[in-house]
């Protein structure tokens, strides 16, 4: 399921891609139909090129920690009431590796979500999911790279492993592409006793043939 405040798109209630007429009817994108993710459900707030998009990068690239509070505040006005009925025991930031957490200084994806208003009973937790380092950027890959290269990526911190069996989890992302990274932290949280994977995504991409349509 997924909820498009600002671009008012029907899309796949999966993986959160806007869906082409053909679709409609199952309210499921091809892909997710043929090759079912990991994850049980996505909820975007918009587009990747839309509005939002100069303050994201003002806040990864230029380290403009004010511009996490103006991206939050704009997820809890337009989006957070509709989520008040999540069912989830706990809400994890997608995780930066430990080299990347120091050359940046902060995690874009935990400064939001840290921000964003949830359910009282969800616990936030910065900790929970780790990441090895990667050299190389994704930015640029293909689909299939994609899931390549982050194969074996990420992994549950040991002193919360105990703590996941059978949990409902929330997974915040600041921006979501190919949806490799998403699926493979839902695999790695299932293959540990998760029940259920939500992703909550702040932009989303369109896919190729829509993108120009946008532009």
């Amino acid at each position: 399921m997924q909820s498009d405040q600002l671009s008012n798109y029907e899309c796949c209630k999966q993986c959160g891609l806007t869906l082409e007429a053909k679709e409609l009817k199952e309210k499921r994108c091809r892909e997710c139909i043929t090759n079912p993710p990991y994850f049980d459900e996505t909820y975007c707030l918009d587009r990747y090129d839309g509005r939002l998009q100069p303050a994201l990068h003002q806040l990864k690239y230029q380290r403009r920690l004010a511009c996490a509070h103006g991206l939050a505040t704009t997820w809890n006005a337009l989006i957070a009431q509709g989520l008040t009925t999540a069912q989830a025991d706990y809400l994890l930031p997608v995780p930066l590796s430990q080299e990347k957490l120091c050359a940046r200084g902060f995690n874009q994806s935990w400064e939001l979500a840290r921000r964003i208003d949830c359910d009282k009973y969800i616990h936030k937790n910065p900790h929970t999911l780790k990441r090895h380092h990667h050299t190389q950027h994704q930015a640029n890959e293909n689909r299939a790279n994609r899931h390549i290269a982050i194969q074996d990526m990420f992994y549950i911190n040991p002193q919360y492993r105990g703590l996941l069996e059978s949990a409902s989890v929330i997974v915040f992302d600041d921006v979501m592409t190919s949806g490799a990274t998403l699926n493979e932290i839902a695999r790695v949280l299932k293959d540990n006793g998760v029940s259920h994977v939500i992703n909550w995504v702040l932009l989303r991409t369109l896919r190729p043939s829509q993108r120009s349509e946008h532009v």
